[in-house]
């Protein structure tokens, strides 16, 4: 692991967190720990208004910072964008959101930081380049490897679109066949333009190629 991307454990009062050591490093999917409702402004749970006491006791979300009692609080859900190292008490709402995102986590994710390959062509080039297209370890740039070198932090990307074909008037399959993507590069305001299509020689997995398009469709919304 490079310095860069090192990563330290730290206790807050939601739980145990693996967070990166310096915060330029950060996903940029990640989230920020909400602050609690403090406890003398919640005499009552705010989703069921039952009225906390000693049998009846408070609980916080960790995603929101509401305070719930124990039936509206219940679930304890994984909380990935938060670097929870196990999963933690939600609210019934915001476990839901957790749990959509924890797919996210193990599945798109993945199969972005494994790469796909695909032919790229640079603004209104004519000519395009085979290569490696990847999502960095810490998840902040876009990398593209093969005779030229390309790094497009994600925070840069303003629009994603996806190119299929198979569409018929009335109805049927259609499959990922490329993107095309555009970007402000670093200290400018001139947004770029790259187009990414998917090979058709053998060399080319066109079915992992498809899910690493749908997994960045994904990361776009």
């Amino acid at each position: 692991m490079s310095g860069g991307d090192a990563k330290k454990l730290v206790r807050s009062p939601s739980g145990l967190r693996m967070v990166p050591e310096h915060r330029a490093a950060r996903s940029p999917f990640g989230l920020d720990e909400p602050p609690w409702v403090p406890d003398k402004e919640c005499p009552r749970c705010m989703q069921c208004d039952t009225k906390f006491d000693f049998i009846t006791r408070k609980h916080h979300c960790r995603r929101c910072g509401k305070c719930f009692c124990d039936k509206c609080c219940s679930k304890k859900v994984p909380l990935p964008r938060m670097c929870f190292v196990d999963p933690v008490r939600q609210c019934a709402e915001c476990a839901l959101v957790s749990q959509k995102e924890t797919e996210f986590y193990d599945k798109q994710l993945k199969v972005l930081m494994n790469g796909a390959t695909f032919f790229v062509t640079l603004g209104t080039s004519d000519k395009s380049e085979l290569m490696v297209c990847r999502l960095s370890n810490n998840q902040r740039y876009l990398v593209l490897d093969g005779d030229s070198h390309y790094e497009i932090e994600i925070i840069q990307i303003s629009t994603v679109q996806i190119l299929t074909e198979g569409f018929t008037p009335g109805g049927g399959n259609t499959r990922a066949i490329g993107m095309i993507l555009q970007y402000k590069a670093p200290g400018s305001e001139e947004v770029m333009q790259m187009k990414f299509t998917a090979g058709e020689d053998f060399s080319c997995n066109k079915k992992l190629s498809a899910a690493w398009l749908a997994a960045m469709h994904k990361v776009s919304k």
